[in-house]
């Protein structure tokens, strides 16, 4: 009898009855109840959050910043109300906590009392962060404290992005005062350049002042010390001639005393001695002409008449003087005439050798005789004219005093004036070389001020000056810059899809483990008949296969119409998973063909490690090296790899991996299968009394 015949039959005996029948359904409707159901139950959580009891305990008590009122723990309040993430409920602190302990709230979150003071502080000297508060409780539900942190974590940041947007419109709204700002100043840095070019100009023209200062500073130093040294001689030369004129004064007046009595009474004696002496002069200025005249004559008479007296004494008086006494009367005579020659000799010598003399000696008489006639004339006045020489001298040493004073205190102004030129040439000297520094410290002043002013207008331009819709922008983009922008290839539209790929798979191989429950694996009418082992295994493989099939499309028509599941490839999702069973069933099997009843604790430890190993809910790189040392040899981890493809959409390539790996794995399970109906074929005392009857 062929195999398909004999697994008809073994279909055919479920007719008998209800319960059979029962049965039957039952296997049918196993694994839509265990995959749809589980499908069923979160097939969209994350979209009923809003049905999770959460405390939100807003005890912010507001703040000022910039003279406005803040609020932002009422803000997020409402924000959060108005997005219906959860199920809110506003209740105070102590509510809170209580609740979350109790069961009552799957978690809390709570806004400070500081928090808007935080949040605003940014625009103060000591920025602060703000801190939302999360309470969980992973006794309530851990799922939720996982799904909170998500949650919670966009609440952050959202507030965060308030928070920012608010500090950098003020920081959008002070480059616009700082652009303003620097135009004037780059206004104000030109005119320190117009002006710092006329100080330039002004400190040039200073500095040669200066020069020309110096140069006359020290002439007038120079000038200075040589009236200094001038006014030293002239204090000295002053006070000899006061201290002269003080004694010339002092003898005047004591002379004029002495002889103001004789002048006074002896005016006309006087008066007649000058007259007398005036003629005597006149005298001798008539016989000094005379004299000259006669002198020559006279000295020649002279001597001839000494020569004469000696002749004479010669010739009588050879013998000693006392023989005769005339002879030396004689003698005498000759002595006497020897003594006129020589005067006249003299007189004649004096004429001769000084007649310039004696015309001079003439001029000074001639003074003489005019200054004694004018004596003569003024001796009758001589007593008031002394009187008024007496005040004339007088006067002249008060006048010379003065000048010695006035000369002593020159020469100690002078003095004075001399260290002050030395410290003025010193000053000026200084302040030159000043003016110079100044010059060139005004000409580096102009260049900087020019860049300074072409640095500030290139500022200027560079600063920005946002309008308010421009500001809002640019705060909008900074104060959210980066943005995850999330592009999925091929999209998973709810969670119950994207675990369909998991369930799927364990739902048909729960079906098959349950069939094989109710349907031998190997046929014993065939074992009985000694049929071939292939037919024998094929016999007991394509019940179940069949009623795979069916379970498939049972399976895939409640999901599709009654769930909402949009395979992209819903045919070969249809045909992958009719190639799925049918691999499950053939190693269910043999596992239940080769191991008896301990088979069966084999399928299900089977079905524990391939949903472990399969990745169908994390990725099997998070798991433990066990699992991923087992994820390549399991036909669960090529089933989910092509789901998710034929469901979702993507590269087919895995489907046609997982189809051959299926193939391969059906293939060796039936090989097997048969191997072990040969060994049935022979009973044995096992077999006759097994270990272990389920």
């Amino acid at each position: 009898m062929r195999s398909p015949k004999l697994a008809a039959l073994e279909l055919k005996r479920f007719s008998r009855g209800r319960l059979p029948r029962a049965a039957l359904v039952a296997i049918l409707l196993l694994p839509l109840l265990y995959g749809a159901l589980y499908l069923w139950s979160f097939w969209d959580p994350y979209g009923r959050l809003d049905r999770i009891p959460v405390a939100l305990v807003n005890a912010d008590r507001g703040a000022k910043a910039d003279g406005k009122e803040v609020t932002a723990g009422d803000d997020i309040t409402r924000e959060l109300r108005d997005s219906r993430t959860f199920q809110w409920h506003e209740v105070d602190a102590a509510e809170a906590r209580e609740g979350v302990e109790d069961g009552r709230y799957y978690l809390s979150l709570t806004l400070p009392a500081d928090f808007s003071r935080r949040v605003s502080s940014s625009a103060g000297d000591s920025p602060e962060t703000g801190a939302l508060q999360v309470r969980t409780n992973d006794a309530n539900n851990y799922i939720v404290g996982q799904i909170s942190k998500t949650v919670f974590s966009e609440v952050r940041s959202a507030a965060s992005s308030s928070a920012s947007r608010t500090f950098l419109d003020r920081i959008f709204v002070n480059f616009s005062d700082l652009h303003d700002s620097t135009a004037k100043a780059a206004k104000g840095a030109d005119d320190l350049k117009a002006g710092a070019d006329k100080a330039k100009k002004g400190s040039k023209d200073l500095a040669d002042g200066l020069a020309d200062a110096k140069n006359g500073s020290g002439d007038l130093a120079s000038g200075i010390r040589k009236l200094s040294s001038g006014a030293a001689r002239l204090d000295t030369g002053a006070g000899k001639v006061a201290d002269g004129t003080q004694a010339l004064a002092d003898k005047v007046n004591g002379i004029a005393g002495d002889l103001r009595p004789f002048l006074k009474d002896d005016g006309k004696r006087i008066g007649d001695t000058a007259r007398l002496v005036a003629d005597a002069t006149r005298t001798v200025r008539t016989n000094l002409g005379a004299l000259v005249k006669a002198a020559p004559t006279a000295a020649a008479d002279a001597r001839t008449a000494s020569d004469a007296l000696d002749s004479v004494y010669q010739e009588r008086c050879d013998s000693p003087a006392d023989a005769d006494p005339a002879c030396a009367d004689l003698e005498k005579a000759k002595d006497a005439a020897a003594e006129v020659q020589g005067v006249a000799d003299d007189v004649q010598t004096l004429v001769d050798d000084h007649d310039g003399s004696l015309a001079q000696l003439d001029t000074h008489l001639a003074t003489l005789q005019k200054q004694a006639d004018a004596l003569a004339e003024q001796a009758p006045h001589l007593n008031e004219d002394l009187d008024a020489a007496v005040a004339k001298v007088n006067a002249l040493n008060s006048g010379a005093q003065q000048v010695a004073s006035g000369a002593s205190a020159l020469d100690t102004g002078l003095s004075s004036a001399k260290t002050g030129s030395a410290t003025l040439d010193s000053g000026v000297a200084r302040l030159k070389t000043g003016a110079q520094d100044l010059d060139g410290g005004l000409y580096k002043l102009a260049d900087g001020s020019g860049d300074l002013a072409g640095g500030l207008h290139d500022g200027v331009g560079r600063i920005p000056d946002y309008g308010e819709k421009d500001r809002d922008a640019r705060t909008e983009v900074m104060a959210d810059p980066v943005r995850l922008a999330a592009q999925s290839l091929h999209k998973a539209p709810n969670y119950g899809t994207g675990f369909a790929p998991y369930f799927i798979p364990l739902s048909l191989w729960v079906g098959a483990m349950v069939a094989y429950m109710l349907i031998a694996p190997l046929n014993r009418r065939a074992l009985a008949a000694g049929a071939s082992t292939w037919r024998i295994a094929f016999a007991g493989w394509l019940p179940v296969a069949a009623l795979g099939v069916l379970q498939v499309a049972a399976l895939m028509s409640v999901l599709h119409w009654a769930l909402g599941l949009r395979a992209e490839h819903a045919a070969g999702t249809v045909a992958f998973l009719a190639l799925t069973t049918c691999c499950f069933a053939a190693i269910v099997q043999w596992l239940n063909a080769r191991f008896g009843a301990a088979g069966r604790i084999l399928v299900l430890a089977a079905l524990m490690l391939q949903l472990t190993s399969a990745g169908g809910t994390y990725p099997v790189q998070t798991s433990p090296g066990f699992f991923n040392a087992l994820h390549p040899f399991l036909p669960m981890t090529y089933v989910v790899e092509a789901l998710r493809r034929l469901i979702t959409g993507g590269d087919l390539g895995p489907v046609w991996t997982g189809g051959a790996v299926l193939l391969a794995f059906t293939a060796g399970a039936l090989a097997l299968t048969a191997l072990s109906a040969r060994r049935k074929q022979v009973w044995t005392m096992d077999r006759l009394h097994p270990e272990l009857s389920l």
